[in-house]
């Protein structure tokens, strides 16, 4: 013990007492709560009792001592026994004989020891003779633990389904204990020196071995598993890998010393330093990362998901955000990417024809998305089938459930384009989400569709409630804009009625005649256009037009123009015949907003062109420009949208009332735009099929005295 380093003294001492803690521990435990039928129940208490005691005499006397050794035989026959009536469980020691004289010589190659033991204190004087005999006692402990393992081997492979679920724990815990001894030994015998290290770490491995040993002897053992989080296995599994990689490197780099001279240093210290370079490249990649995860998924678990961690996980993501700037959709991708380790995701959401459009993306700025991008029939076959979309099937050619006719092909022809998730509410599809393939590639199952469609369904109850909100919130400031409207409606109102009432006067009591015609015809004008806006602001936001009549677009666009001579380059570059039935007034009111948004969005020396075409059935006005450019998010959430501006002091509403106008005409108002290249903004009618089609006339719905 005098060449043993007083840290490895120390460390035995205080690892035995643990050990004898612990089996303390257990004993009590199998005493209360411990199965009273089982047969192994006493065998496994004095089993503990002779382990306690073989720790506390090894950290008081140390492991060389006669007695810690003699103390050490009782425990294993200790162990040896319980291993016995072990077999007794399912009544195989009764059947079973050629079982006992096993046991026997075990036990009789065990009791050598103490025969060794009084050997070695009488007779054992020199230095060769007491090698001499640490190397029989090492023997002597080899064969003995390989016995035992051996007939643990047979205990539990030969048992019955039932019976190995109650022996699992304690068998476990007696392999350890064996197969630990078995390298004590086996290293003493060919070291010829006992391992202090390895002798020092008994009282560890017996303090393990003692709570499977305490969980087998309960009547629930058969039914305790162990599982571990999917987090412990990954992390686990990683530095396994981590491990693996490091004791390869290490071992190579020691073979290359074997070169000699200064070409093995140098080829050791090359490759320390590759293997170093490939270790922190490689090691830390997502790819790595993901193989690992659906390595352990695959293998140590029966589901691929932990519900649990995944639905905390979603709930997080949607409720907070670690960007301050990220929408909710945005968060909606996020939340469910992350449940197949997808790296980006789009999201589109249904707009008012039944079609989809992309409404944001997260991670995935590479993938160009066209206007009109999800046609509308992908919508009502989702809703009729709600199934979650392969788009590898989709391009394999195999069509589940007719999916291939709408499936776009710009995504088809995206490689990183993976599931297609519906999201549905109360059966409507309320929008899709497109999932980036993982890093680690693989086919989507039965779990992926369960858990996908069940996400799908939250986050379209959450848009949803989002959507709710925003017509609550723009239905609340329409209607203190109204207000405030009609004050100023009344105030203009009594303006008008005034000026018509001065011009009446005027025509009685002016004196100077010339004068009096002027003043006239000024005021006659000013009424006329102060009642022209009073009937304007009366039909704000009315479902239709005062008039509708067969109109010229070419005129319109032709006025529109020579509206902002003077102001910006308003050009009309092309003009062919198409007469359409839409309210005159109104449709240049339209077209004015735009070309005023263009105007406001490029360049003073940027050109803004309009264009007039038409064919058989469609009659269109495209206005185009160069200028700043819009986002696909901002066309959803706020082109469109009241009160939403891009500019300091705007309102937000040109745009609304353009729309509306339009769609109140029976026209579509379309717009397609790059950021940083300019919009083009598209007015369509439908050609009337008889130019002699009697228009639709309505009356206003409020006359101005």
């Amino acid at each position: 013990m005098e060449n043993v380093p007083d840290i490895w003294l120390l460390l035995s001492f205080a690892m035995h007492l643990a050990g004898a803690a612990v089996c303390g521990v257990a004993i009590v435990w199998v005493f209360k709560r411990g199965d009273r039928e089982r047969v192994d129940r006493a065998p496994l208490l004095g089993a503990l009792a002779a382990t306690a005691g073989w720790c506390v005499v090894h950290a008081a006397l140390g492991p060389t001592a006669s007695l810690t050794a003699a103390v050490e035989t009782g425990r294993n026959l200790t162990w040896i026994y319980l291993i016995f009536r072990l077999f007794a469980n399912d009544g195989r020691h009764q059947s079973m004989k050629p079982i006992r004289p096993v046991v026997y010589a075990l036990c009789f190659v065990e009791l050598l020891q103490l025969a060794l033991l009084a050997i070695a204190a009488s007779y054992a004087l020199t230095a060769d003779l007491q090698l001499l005999v640490l190397q029989v006692m090492a023997m002597f402990r080899v064969l003995v633990a390989v016995g035992s393992l051996v007939l643990l081997h047979n205990l539990y492979v030969g048992a019955a389904q039932p019976v190995r679920q109650v022996l699992r724990w304690t068998t476990a815990a007696l392999a350890a204990l064996w197969a630990f001894d078995l390298n004590v030994y086996t290293v003493a015998y060919l070291g010829q020196t006992y391992p202090y290290e390895l002798l020092a770490m008994r009282g560890l491995v017996v303090a393990l071995a003692a709570v499977p040993l305490a969980i087998g002897a309960t009547s629930g053992a058969a039914s305790m598993r162990l599982r571990p989080s999917r987090t412990v296995a990954f992390q686990t599994l990683s530095l396994l890998v981590i491990g693996a990689y490091l004791v390869l490197m290490i071992g190579i780099a020691q073979s290359l010393t074997l070169l000699g001279g200064n070409v093995g240093r140098l080829a050791q210290v090359g490759f320390t330093f590759a293997a170093s370079v490939v270790a922190i490249l490689w090691l830390p990649s997502p790819r790595l990362r993901g193989w690992l995860r659906v390595t352990a998924v695959k293998h140590l678990f029966q589901h691929r998901y932990d519900y649990r961690s995944e639905w905390l996980r979603f709930t997080q993501t949607i409720g907070r955000s670690d960007d301050a700037d990220q929408s909710l959709q945005e968060r909606a991708i996020k939340a469910m990417a992350d449940i197949t380790d997808s790296p980006s995701g789009l999201l589109f959401l249904r707009d008012d024809r039944g079609a989809l459009e992309l409404a944001a993306r997260w991670r995935w700025k590479e993938i160009e998305v066209p206007a009109g991008s999800i046609p509308g029939g992908l919508t009502k076959l989702l809703e009729d089938r709600t199934f979650i979309i392969d788009a590898d099937d989709v391009r394999a050619g195999r069509d589940q459930h007719g999916e291939m006719t709408f499936v776009p092909q710009w995504l088809l022809e995206h490689s990183k384009a993976w599931a297609i998730v519906p999201l549905l509410h109360f059966d409507r599809l309320t929008g899709i989400i497109v999932l980036a393939r993982p890093p680690e590639p693989r086919s989507l199952d039965w779990e992926d569709f369960d858990l996908l469609r069940v996400v799908g369904q939250q986050l379209a109850s959450y848009l949803a409630e989002q959507s709710v909100q925003q017509t609550l919130m723009d239905a609340a400031r329409f209607d203190e804009f109204n207000r405030r409207i009609a004050f100023v409606m009344h105030d203009v109102k009594n303006l008008a009625s005034q000026l018509s009432l001065l011009s009446r006067n005027a025509e009685r009591h002016a004196d100077n005649p010339a004068f009096r015609a002027d003043m006239l015809v000024t005021l006659r004008k000013s009424a006329e256009k102060l009642n022209t806006l009073i009937a304007r602001l009366n039909r704000y936001g009315a479902s239709g037009s005062d008039q509708r009549a067969h109109v010229q677009l070419a005129e319109i666009a032709d006025r529109t123009a020579a509206r902002f001579a003077g102001v910006h380059n308003v050009a009309v570059i092309n003009r062919d015949a198409a007469t359409v039935l839409a309210d005159a007034e109104n449709l240049e009111q339209a077209l004015v907003h735009l070309v005023q948004n263009s105007v406001d969005a490029s360049a003073a020396d940027s050109p803004v062109y309009l264009n007039v075409t038409a064919d058989a059935k469609i009659a269109r006005i495209e206005l185009v420009d160069s200028g700043q450019g819009m986002s696909p998010e901002f066309i959803r959430n706020g082109l469109f949208t009241p009160f939403v501006s891009s500019k300091a002091n705007g309102f937000g509403i040109g745009a609304f009332e353009a729309r509306e106008l339009v769609r109140a005409m029976g026209g579509n108002l379309d717009v397609d735009s790059r950021e940083g290249l300019g919009t083009r903004f598209s007015i369509t009618f439908p050609v009337p099929e008889h130019e002699s089609e009697t228009p639709e006339i309505a009356t206003s719905p409020a006359k101005v005295a």
